[in-house]
This record gives C-alpha cells, structure tokens and sequence, in this order.
C-alpha cells in the first residue's frame, strides 16, 4: 500500500519543495493548486520524481473547497501526510487594511481548517499521519518596514491550531507540527513585486538574517520532511523557526 501526501499550495515554493523529497522517497503526492493550467506544467515536472497528481481547489471558494474534501476518500485512501502551505502577502498598513484583505487571508485558515479536518478523518481511519502547517514569523515579530496586521492575526492562528490539533490528535497517533519562516525566495511576493524581480528585491533582506542570507524553498522543505516522517516521531506540537536566526536576536 503506497502511502499518500496531500500538499495544499504545492504547486510553487515551498509546498513543491516539499513535493519533490518526498516523491523522491517513493511517496505518492497529490498536490493542490489554483485551477488553473499551470497544473498540468507542475505535474509533468514533478512526476520526473514519482507518481504525482495536481488538483485544481479555489481555496477563497467554499464551495470548491467542500467538493475537494468529498473526493478525498476516492482520491487519497490512504493519505499518511498533510502539508498546508498555501499563501498570499502582500504588505499594507493596519489603517488602510480594507475587510476584502482582511477576508483574503483569513479565507485560507478557513480552507485549511476544513481540508485538515477531513483528512484527519482518514487518518484516524488509518491508523496514523503526520500534518504540517506553514506558519511565519510575521505571526512571531511585527516588522515595520512591512506592515502585516492581517496576515499575521492569520498565521498566528495557524500557529494555535497546531498546538490544540496536536493535543487532540495524539490519542490517534497524528503529529502536528508547524514551521515559522522568515524571508524566503518564493512567488508569494509577486503580490507587490515583478515576479522576475523577486529575487533581486529579496537579497535586501540578506543582511536581516544573522545567518546572512534570505531562504530558499529547500531550506523548509527539509525540515517540513523531516517534520512528516518518523525520524522526528517524538515531536508534536512544534513552531520550528527556520528563520536564518532572526528570533534569535537582532542584526
């Protein structure tokens, strides 16, 4: 029996970082993505690394979401792991946050909180599972020079589902865990930044890092592997700052 990963936003970033290692180790992924046709692209890269299926889910759609979670027992009986890493940020001031913004950030908890229900459900059935929520350290450190208010109130959200999901979860033999990045080099920025001046903007955040350097999808990734499989079996509950340093002090 092949045992099945769920990656929501695992089409760019850090979700198909993450899709890639564990293809590679022989893991069926499915991964959730925008309807859109950028799908088929994704899917035809990864599936280079193993067996793979992308799935269109409108995360902001309710009704989208509710049809993705009834063909969950059809398309993933036997899912063991569960990544939710799907995001939008786009930096505005607390005054000028108007409710749509407010509403798009808060949409994706709604969508993650439902999804991870459902597959918990077949987890329990299972026997056992692994869930790993990407959180951020916005949710840890308000940063000035980039105003976040909502984004934050819904990361740190996530951060405390984590920990009661763990709690609640445990007698099921389901591990709950988050990590909390700093500045990554992922699409997320294109919000407010050309997509093809996304790397060159980021690098002026090298120096914020005591490390020296921004992240990179990979360096989530492997912690969000090592987070889901068995080598960190004794760890449930964890916001891991995987942070380059930056709540360790100040540069």
């Amino acid at each position: 029996m092949t045992e099945q990963a769920i990656i929501v936003g695992g089409t760019t970033g850090m979700g198909k970082a993450t899709a890639e290692l564990l293809l590679k180790d022989g893991i069926e992924v499915i991964v959730i993505g925008r309807p859109n046709k950028n799908l088929d692209d994704v899917k035809n890269e990864l599936s280079t690394f193993g067996k793979v299926s992308a799935v269109g889910v409108d995360l902001f759609d309710q009704e989208s979401v509710q049809n993705f979670i009834h063909s969950l027992e059809a398309i993933a009986p036997n899912v063991k792991y569960l990544v939710n890493s799907a995001g939008y940020f786009s930096p505005k001031s607390f005054l000028e946050h108007s409710e749509e913004d407010y509403e798009t950030y808060h949409a994706f908890n709604k969508a993650f909180f439902f999804i991870t229900q459902a597959v918990s459900k077949l987890m329990q059935s299972n026997g056992n599972g692994a869930i790993v929520n990407v959180g951020s350290m916005w949710a840890k450190q308000a940063i000035k020079a980039t105003p976040s208010s909502a984004y934050s109130m819904a990361k740190a959200g996530l951060h405390s589902l984590t920990q009661h999901l763990a709690m609640e979860l445990a007698e099921y033999n389901i591990r709950v865990n988050a990590v909390s990045p700093a500045v990554v080099v992922t699409p997320i920025y294109g919000a407010f930044i050309e997509e093809d001046k996304i790397e060159e903007t980021l690098q002026g955040f090298n120096d914020f890092h005591p490390i020296g350097r921004v992240g990179r999808p990979e360096d989530i990734a492997k912690t969000i592997y090592f987070l889901l499989t068995d080598q960190s079996s004794w760890v449930t509950g964890a916001i891991w700052d995987i942070d380059g340093g930056v709540m360790a002090g100040r540069n």
